[in-house]
């Protein structure tokens, strides 16, 4: 059925979204490199995009392909998406390859966040959700998955992610070139490994008051993502944003504009309506919002009754309403509060809370964001491309 004009997105509205795609080779979106040769949209919702790549054999076809399905097949107003091959001609190649090494050059005014990291923001729009709580339990069981996971504590003024993943420390500094980088704080569990980056790092004590106003709060959070050593081999990057819809989260989507949005909320009509606008500005930013997580859900006794201590059905509402999947409901457990206050996350144990974050991180995994596979990749197009220009700087500084 045709939708309405103004539930549509209109052409540019799509490139924006198409900005969240990078081309993970060479490091930078698909609008800025040329790739996007058209994005259009019929009376009935159907998006047709063409796509440009540099070449016919890309082996990263299928990723690129699966980003835009996601990005732009999660907007409002989209039926479908259907994607048209073609290629670059050898100036369109030169000025893309220009384009990727000029980014690389200037990687220190963006994001020390590597191309291949998949970045979610978990994000609520009213706090007391558990929303650090999801977080630091997500972390913890994509790591159990054999993955590197890093964990930007983005809540500045109520930073409880280090007491939550039993990490503590002061982050130490590197000095490269001019500028000094922060190391994360890491944690291995099982085969994977979490990075861990805090103001909880920075501050002599945990109850130290942070009285900053919203120019400090997003400078703060800018640092963590420029001048902090994340790695290039991170598959995941988790960032705890703090509640609504501040400076800070206005920041952050400006940096990273191809993060992904877990919206947290509890099964409380009042907290649905306020989680409500989280999405909404999800998708202002031109985020894509990949799913809801009711925390909160009931309360099981010793005797198998369930009580809904918080009410029912706000998740639900909330994934309807914004026409999102629902990745899963977590039981209210005595269980998963003694092990944030203890540092042990409830989902490296056993019971029905854990039980819930595996399923949510089986879930990211396999279906809402898979992480990016390079394994089949031949190609290696950027480390020749950077290589040769790297052979050329030498052959001029030689004449």
């Amino acid at each position: 059925m045709p939708t309405s004009a103004a539930s549509r997105p209109t052409p540019s509205d799509l490139r924006s979204l198409l900005r969240g795609v990078i081309d993970p080779e060479l490091g930078s979106d698909i609008v800025e490199l040329g790739m996007v040769r058209d994005a259009t949209i019929a009376p009935d919702g159907a998006v047709l995009v063409t796509i440009a790549l540099t070449t016919s054999g890309c082996p990263l076809r299928a990723q690129i392909q699966r980003d835009i399905r996601t990005r732009v097949g999660s907007a409002p107003g989209v039926s479908s998406v259907k994607i048209e091959w073609t290629e670059m001609t050898a100036d369109e190649k030169t000025g893309a390859m220009n384009k990727a090494r000029f980014n690389v050059s200037q990687r220190d005014e963006q994001t020390a966040i590597g191309p291949t990291t998949r970045v979610i923001l978990v994000a609520s729009g009213k706090g007391g959700v558990g929303k650090s709580s999801v977080t630091a339990n997500l972390a913890a069981a994509l790591a159990t998955r054999g993955l590197k996971v890093g964990v930007l504590d983005a809540d500045v003024w109520g930073f409880s992610i280090p007491r939550m993943l039993g990490v503590s420390g002061r982050l130490q500094g590197r000095v490269a070139g001019e500028r000094k980088l922060m190391e994360p704080l890491e944690r291995k569990i099982g085969t994977g490994l979490l990075r861990v980056v805090s103001m909880g790092f920075l501050v002599e004590d945990e109850e130290s008051a942070l009285m900053w106003r919203g120019l400090m709060l997003n400078r703060g959070v800018q640092h963590f993502l420029q001048d902090v050593i994340w790695g290039d081999d991170l598959d995941y990057l988790l960032i705890d944003m703090p509640p609504g819809t501040g400076d800070v989260q206005m920041g952050v989507a400006k940096m990273i504009p191809r993060a992904e949005v877990l919206v947290v909320t509890t099964p409380a009509v009042a907290a649905q309506k306020v989680a409500i606008r989280a999405v909404s500005m999800a998708r202002k930013s031109f985020l894509r919002v990949a799913g809801v997580i009711e925390n909160m859900s009931a309360f099981t006794c010793d005797h198998g009754k369930s009580y809904a201590l918080f009410g029912m059905g706000g998740g639900e509402t909330l994934a309807r309403d914004a026409g999102i999947p629902l990745l899963g409901q977590v039981p209210i457990e005595n269980a998963v509060s003694e092990g944030g206050d203890i540092g042990e996350p409830v989902v490296l144990g056993e019971g029905p809370a854990a039980d819930a974050f595996r399923a949510i991180a089986d879930r990211i995994v396999t279906e809402a964001i898979p992480p990016t596979e390079l394994a089949g990749c031949s190609a290696r197009m950027m480390e020749t491309a950077m290589a040769a220009f790297e052979e050329l700087d030498r052959q001029a500084a030689g004449a």
